[in-house]
């Protein structure tokens, strides 16, 4: 697989030379205590580090292409899935003064909505432990409403399985204005490629000075069953580089009696550097009773 990541190395170095092109990345590596059931052992973990590249081109002065090109990389072992790189958010898209029409593979509008109110997304403690609907979908096809529309964001995807699959349906509606941000979101048919499947999630945030107090509520039904649950999480900024955070969420959608509690720190270099610690245990009434801690590193650029 080195060939195909040096062509990737190449493109990425040569589009810098490209105007409206942005290449960036995320390395996030933690050195963590993982107790699983019993069975204890330190791991090197790469959360989520990946590389891309994104820009636009104007075909005029109201209309313009999009894309990106975003692949996860290990940088603990360097393998994932057996390969070198692997591909995360990747699309083409066309953006008028209408709204904005995309396809490819991304982020579901559903998975999005919960943004910035997760704190410890990528970690042992992210919100996929408990919730479903954390999908990135193929052949997902979706239109985003305009920036003109203030403080509004709407997004409607269709997912086409194209072979012996069901197609899917995932749409949000968002209200962001200063420190209040609301958002609502519902898949049909996405989640296991299993028909006469629905998830719905509410989500809200509120910032309060130092303080930022997040949560979301879901509901998930399928043929044979329903569960339902929820999550709540607290940032404190201490000062411009200590942040003290934590999660709480519990549910009985992928598990009967699933929690989630998670306590961790950032300490902030820079914009782009920071380190990290955190404390995270997952349990519920079958399976799970692990504990992890660790402490990391974050570089993005």
């Amino acid at each position: 697989m080195r060939v195909p990541f040096l062509l990737a190395a190449a493109a990425l170095v040569s589009a810098q030379a490209s105007a409206d092109v942005t290449v960036y990345g995320k390395a996030n590596v933690s050195l963590q205590h993982a107790d699983e059931a019993g069975n204890r052992e330190i791991e090197l973990q790469s959360n989520s580090s990946r590389i891309g590249l994104m820009g636009q081109e104007s075909l005029s002065d109201s209309v313009a292409i999009l894309y990106r090109f975003e692949y996860e990389t290990s940088v603990d072992d360097g393998d994932k899935d057996g390969q070198t790189l692997t591909q995360r958010n990747i699309y083409l898209g066309l953006q008028t003064a209408g709204g904005t029409l995309m396809g490819g593979v991304f982020d579901s509008p559903l998975k999005t909505a919960a943004a910035g109110v997760d704190l410890f997304n990528d970690l042992e403690g992210d919100i996929r432990s408990i919730f479903a609907g954390e999908n990135r979908p193929k052949n997902i096809v979706q239109y985003v409403t305009p920036k003109s529309l203030g403080p509004v964001t709407a997004k409607v995807a269709y997912i086409t399985k194209e072979v012996d699959g069901i197609d899917g349906v995932s749409a949000s509606a968002a209200y962001k204005l200063e420190d209040l941000y609301l958002a609502m979101a519902m898949d049909q048919d996405v989640e296991d490629n299993v028909d006469n499947t629905d998830t719905y999630r509410l989500v809200g945030a509120y910032s309060l000075g130092a303080f930022q107090l997040g949560g979301a509520y879901e509901k998930y039904e399928r043929h044979i069953g329903s569960g339902d649950g929820y999550f709540a999480s607290l940032k404190w900024s201490l000062t411009d580089q200590w942040i003290l955070k934590t999660q709480y969420g519990q549910s009985d959608i992928k598990v009967e009696g699933r929690e989630s509690f998670s306590l961790g720190g950032d300490y902030i270099f820079s914009k782009t550097a920071k380190a990290f610690a955190y404390f995270t245990t997952n349990q519920d009434d079958a399976i799970r009773d692990d504990d992890y801690l660790g402490v990391g590193l974050e570089m993005k650029f």
